[in-house]
């Protein structure tokens, strides 16, 4: 078996000034109470958000808006400087599904980011749709395949079940695992295909896989129909998969599963993130996954807050209620 490469990107694409930085968080901060009483997950303060984006430092602007039409060979931004509150943070949540409904200057460097990238998007049975969510490790829960475990976590593109899975995945860490061992992981299918046997990357392309959703989302009325791992542009085609979800169908297919398996940690790339580092993954291309680690549940663990964009919103419409930013059709699932 290959072995892994696992290379350290540590080194980040963009590093904020000290100005660029106070500047980021002062457009940050403009939001935090504003519009008074709105919660960040509603319709006005988004807009308050998308608003305040062209008051960010202008580096940061181009670096995400050059992201967004070219992720590159590795589909995955690294940006680094960026104000999260410091000391008064306070300790890393242990509850399970936390999220944060309140704006404060990390979440709203977040959704400033989500406007630039697109729109922000969350999905109702996953942490209640909140738009900002935090990743920490959940006591209980140390062998989930989730964000809550914190055993090695598989490769997948986020919510690959679904057919409005967001177009990127945003990553903000807040707290930095004290031991050092949790590290983001990615591989891009740009980087696997020119290491791929012909005949596994045929096998990908037909429609010989079923992605069952996650517990949180509840039972699918039904199987999910069959889909290829692959689709698009056959010389720089999208990924969909989740090694911990996706099934073969055929005996060609499993083939083909086990050995993107094995390229995915040839080519894998680990970023162990530090506090105000903001990592974008490309969902459409890059697969992501963690490093095992050891929690404390003692308040200093890994404290990560995500928020999932999509380039498109209006083609899920169907799926938003009023036209916000919450996709909530179970009935979709699966489709």
């Amino acid at each position: 078996m290959p072995v892994s490469l696992d290379i350290d990107i540590s080194a980040p694409d963009l590093v904020l000034t000290r100005a660029e930085t106070a500047a980021t968080e002062r457009v940050a901060a403009l939001l935090c109470g504003r519009p008074e009483g709105v919660l960040l997950d509603e319709p006005a303060w988004v807009a308050a958000a998308r608003d305040h984006w062209e008051e960010l430092p202008a580096r940061l602007r181009r670096a995400l808006r050059a992201f967004r039409r070219a992720p590159g060979p590795g589909g995955a931004l690294l940006v680094r400087g960026l104000p999260v509150g410091g000391p008064a943070l306070g300790g890393t949540p242990l509850a399970d599904g936390s999220v944060q409904r309140v704006a404060t200057v990390p979440a709203s460097v977040l959704m400033l980011a989500a406007c630039g990238l697109g729109d922000p998007a969350a999905f109702r049975p996953e942490k209640t749709g909140a738009l900002v969510q935090d990743v920490v490790p959940v006591p209980g829960r140390e062998e989930f395949q989730g964000n809550a475990g914190s055993v090695l976590l598989t490769f997948h593109n986020e919510n690959a079940f679904h057919p409005h899975r967001p177009d990127f995945v945003m990553l903000l860490c807040l707290r930095a695992d004290p031991d050092g061992l949790a590290g983001l992981r990615t591989s891009c299918v740009r980087e696997v295909l020119p290491l791929m046997d012909q005949g596994t990357r045929a096998a990908l392309h037909r429609p010989e896989f079923r992605t069952a959703p996650p517990p949180s989302f509840g039972a699918a009325e039904g199987p999910a129909e069959p889909h290829p791992v692959l689709t698009g542009a056959y010389e720089d085609p999208d990924l969909r998969v989740d090694m911990a979800a996706t099934e073969p169908l055929t005996e060609r297919a499993a083939g083909a599963l086990a050995e993107l398996r094995i390229l995915f940690e040839r080519t894998a790339r680990t970023a162990r993130l530090e506090p105000g580092d903001l990592a974008i993954v490309d969902n459409r291309i890059t697969v992501h996954g963690r490093t095992a680690f050891s929690p404390r549940f003692d308040g200093t663990d890994r404290w990560l807050q995500r928020t999932f964009v999509l380039a498109d919103l209006r083609r899920s419409r169907a799926h938003r209620a009023g036209d916000g930013y919450v996709l909530a059709d179970p009935a979709a699932y699966g489709a």
